[in-house]
């Protein structure tokens, strides 16, 4: 891990570094329901300055993007902010970017462990293209809010990319089982701005100077969960296919041209169904801890017993977990399709007899019919259909 990509707000007095992927950052720094109240309110900032940053240089950036991903971004207008997968050659995820373009210059964002790899792959597949691919994680952090942050007096806000979820963006599609109206989604406001790494310190002062409060990922990501915004370091496996976590309303364009993994998402989407479907788990908080990522979700009934439980094959894995400050323990979780909407879910945390179990009640996400939209009945018949 290169030096730079340990913050040096950890030395702050009462933070509390991460684990995995987000170790580079802090958990909190003393009161982590203070810091998500502030930060849900649109008062708060958190550091991920570890998050990695890439750019793309050249007359070609915009189309020569459009042709390697999921995302139509040829017309992408300066400022403008959008989100594009690359995909394997079976449509698996292999990286998921944030972009903005600021008229010279695209800027892509994404996870720690991803930049350099994404930064490299760029680079094999520029050929004879005008195009310029660089790894600026050494010189850029990256800061997250809820709100825009306001332009600092004495330091420079490179770009800020405005999250497009939950809405559905141009060519796209929703697989959601919720009306869009009543996405939870619609509450989810989230800005990454990137700055200058140098001057990380300054923004981060001036701000608390404003009145905003410096929140950890602990945080970030309860909120993230609520709105049920999957993630590439959490929500994405060697398995994982832009289908089973909803990410074609925001990050793939369905009528687009040819693209590595396109022959897959279309097939999917027009004549089958994704093999999983992520969920939404409130969690049983009587344990007063949380169950690690990675954890087995079960489907089983109120019968079960524990040695039941601790024999049951599973269903489908956690994939994030966290504290709201509202709603308690929540997580999201990658079932298989067929399992039951209505069943009680059981997730177990560790191995056999030394396992705890924490009782699960879903909430569809993807719902379980997602995809086969060739000879769906669209348009103004479902309209008249809903009358």
């Amino acid at each position: 891990m290169e030096e730079y990509s340990k913050s040096p707000l950890l030395e702050r007095s009462g933070a509390v570094p991460e684990a995995g992927d987000d170790a580079p950052v802090a958990a909190h720094y003393g009161d982590p329901t203070r810091e998500q109240r502030a930060l849900a309110r649109g008062a708060g900032v958190v550091d991920l300055s570890h998050r990695s940053v890439v750019t793309v240089t050249g007359p070609d950036r915009l189309s020569w993007l459009t042709t390697l991903s999921s995302q139509q971004i040829a017309g992408l207008a300066p400022g403008e902010s959008t989100e594009l997968l690359l995909l394997d050659i079976s449509g698996r995820i292999e990286h998921d970017a944030a972009v903005v373009d600021d008229g010279e210059t695209v800027w892509l964002i994404t996870e720690n462990s991803h930049g350099a790899d994404l930064a490299q792959w760029l680079d094999s597949m520029k050929f004879m293209l005008r195009v310029e691919i660089t790894d600026r994680t050494a010189d850029y952090a990256v800061l997250g809010s809820t709100a825009p942050l306001p332009t600092p007096a004495d330091a420079e806000l490179a770009v800020a990319w405005e999250d497009p979820w939950p809405k559905l963006g141009p060519g796209a599609s929703s697989y959601a089982q919720v009306a869009e109206e009543e996405h939870p989604g619609l509450d989810w406001s989230w800005w990454l701005s990137v700055v200058p790494r140098t001057g990380l310190h300054g923004v981060v002062e001036q701000l608390e100077q404003a009145g905003w409060t410096l929140a950890g990922t602990m945080a970030s990501e309860a909120l993230r969960v609520a709105a049920w915004r999957p993630r590439l370091a959490r929500e994405v496996d060697e398995k994982t296919i832009p289908h089973e976590l909803d990410l074609i309303r925001t990050a793939v364009h369905l009528s687009k041209g040819c693209y590595k993994g396109q022959e897959t998402v279309a097939r999917v989407h027009n004549l089958g169904h994704p093999p999983r479907r992520l969920v939404f788990l409130h969690l049983d908080g009587s344990e007063h801890t949380l169950p690690a990522v990675g954890s087995d979700v079960l489907s089983a009934g109120p019968e079960a017993t524990a040695e039941d439980l601790a024999q049951e094959r599973p269903v489908g894995k956690v994939t994030s977990v966290a504290r709201h400050h509202e709603m308690g323990p929540i997580a999201l979780a990658l079932v298989k399709r067929k399992v039951d909407p209505a069943v009680q879910l059981v997730v177990r945390d560790g191995a056999a007899e030394e396992a705890t179990f924490y009782a699960a009640a879903q909430e569809v996400i993807v719902r379980p019919d997602a995809g086969q939209a060739v000879g769906r009945p669209q348009g103004d018949f479902l309209r008249g259909q809903r009358r």
